[in-house]
C-alpha cells in the first residue's frame, strides 16, 4: 500500500512529492499521464517566480529541474491515467484507466483546472505567442503597449484592471452591452481612463505572423461592422474547467465537498471534507492560479499527509 498517492504532475503535485519523500515517506507515487510540469510548460518565458530571473527560459526548461529534484528524493512517477479516487474503510482506492486498483493511505489530488478556449480562428496557433489566459503571468511582456481582453465576467474585468497598470491601453471586448461581473467591479473599471469598453462586439479572428499576434478582427453584432484592432496581445478570460472528474463517484456525485463551480472546498491545510484526502493547486477554492501558490499548496498538503499518517500509528 502506498503511503501517499499524488494525482497530477504540475507544480503542486511535484512539490507535494518532494516534501512527502524528503519528509520521510518511503512509498509515494505520482500519477501523471505525460511528462510532469503542468500548464506552466506551455509558457514562452518565466520571470515571476521568486528567486528565478533568467530571460529567455521557457516553462518547459523551468520545470525540468523540478522533476530532477523531486525524483532524487524517491518520488516515483507512474505514467498512468487515474479514473477515480475512492475511500474504503481507512484507505483509498486509486482506480486506473486500465481497471487496475492501487491502495493508498492518503491521497493528494492536484489535477488543476484548464482555461477555456474561446474557439477563435487563430487562437490555438498563436497561443503562447500573444494569446494568453493569465494577465499576472504575461502582462509584463506588454508593458506600455496596447492589449485586448476578451470576456465579461469578474475575472475578465479584474484582469483588465490589473493590466491597466502595466499596458498603455486595455481594450475590453464583450459580446453584450452589460457585464456579468459584480456592479462594483464594473464601476471601478469604468473609471479607469486607459480601459476602453468595446461592447456588443465579438472577436472574429486573431491575426498574427511567425512573430506572434499582430491584431484582432472584430465584428459589431448589432451593425455587422467589421474592424481591426492592432494589438500585440490578447488575453482570453471565458472561464475555467475544473479537472475534478477523479473525485466523482460512479453516479456522478463527488466524494468530497465542492462549490458550485466544482472547486474543492478545503481549509488552510488543504484538507478536504474526507479524512486523508487533500487537494492542492488550481482545483481548490480561491486558487490564485499561479505557480508559486500551487507549489505552496503542494508543500502544505504533503506536510499534512505526514502528520496524518503519524497520527494513525
Amino acid at each position: 500500500m502506498l503511503d501517499c498517492a499524488i494525482i497530477g504532475g504540475g507544480p503542486a503535485g511535484l512539490t507535494a512529492g518532494l516534501y512527502a519523500t524528503r519528509g520521510g515517506l518511503k512509498n509515494v507515487t505520482m500519477f501523471e499521464m505525460g511528462m510532469p510540469g503542468g500548464q506552466i510548460t506551455s509558457s514562452s518565458e518565466i520571470e515571476n517566480y521568486p528567486g528565478f530571473f533568467e530571460h529567455g527560459k521557457t516553462g518547459m526548461d523551468f520545470m525540468d529541474t523540478w522533476q530532477e529534484q523531486c525524483f532524487h528524493f524517491g518520488l516515483k512517477h507512474e505514467m498512468k491515467k487515474v479514473d477515480r479516487v475512492s475511500k474504503i474503510d481507512n484507505h483509498f482506492i486509486i482506480t486506473l484507466e486500465s481497471g487496475e486498483e492501487v491502495k493508498a493511505k492518503t491521497a493528494i489530488v492536484c489535477t488543476g483546472s484548464t482555461p477555456r478556449r474561446a474557439g477563435l480562428k487563430g487562437e490555438d496557433e498563436l497561443f503562447g505567442r500573444g494569446v494568453s489566459t493569465c494577465a499576472t503571468c504575461d502582462g509584463f511582456f506588454y508593458k506600455n503597449k496596447p492589449v485586448a481582453v476578451l470576456g465579461g465576467g469578474d475575472t475578465a474585468l479584474e484582469e483588465a484592471h490589473y493590466l491597466s497598470n502595466i499596458c498603455s491601453e486595455v481594450n475590453l471586448i464583450h459580446r453584450r452591452d452589460s457585464f456579468r461581473a459584480s456592479p462594483s467591479t464594473v464601476e471601478r473599471v469604468k473609471k479607469i481612463p486607459n480601459i476602453n469598453l468595446i461592447t456588443n462586439t465579438v472577436v472574429e479572428e486573431i491575426l498574427g505572423d511567425t512573430m506572434g499576434v499582430t491584431g484582432i478582427k472584430l465584428k459589431n453584432i448589432k451593425t455587422d461592422e467589421i474592424s481591426e484592432l492592432e494589438v500585440p496581445g490578447i488575453f482570453v478570460f471565458v472561464g475555467h474547467n475544473v479537472n475534478n472528474d477523479v473525485l466523482k463517484n460512479e453516479d456522478g456525485s463527488f466524494i468530497c465537498e465542492v462549490n458550485e463551480q466544482g472547486q474543492v472546498v478545503v481549509d488552510l491545510n488543504m484538507r478536504t471534507s474526507v479524512d486523508g484526502l487533500f487537494v492542492a493547486g488550481d482545483i481548490r477554492i480561491d486558487a490564485p492560479k499561479q505557480v508559486v501558490s500551487a507549489a505552496g499548496d503542494g508543500a502544505v498538503s504533503a506536510l499534512q499527509v505526514i502528520s496524518y499518517i503519524q497520527e494513525q500509528v
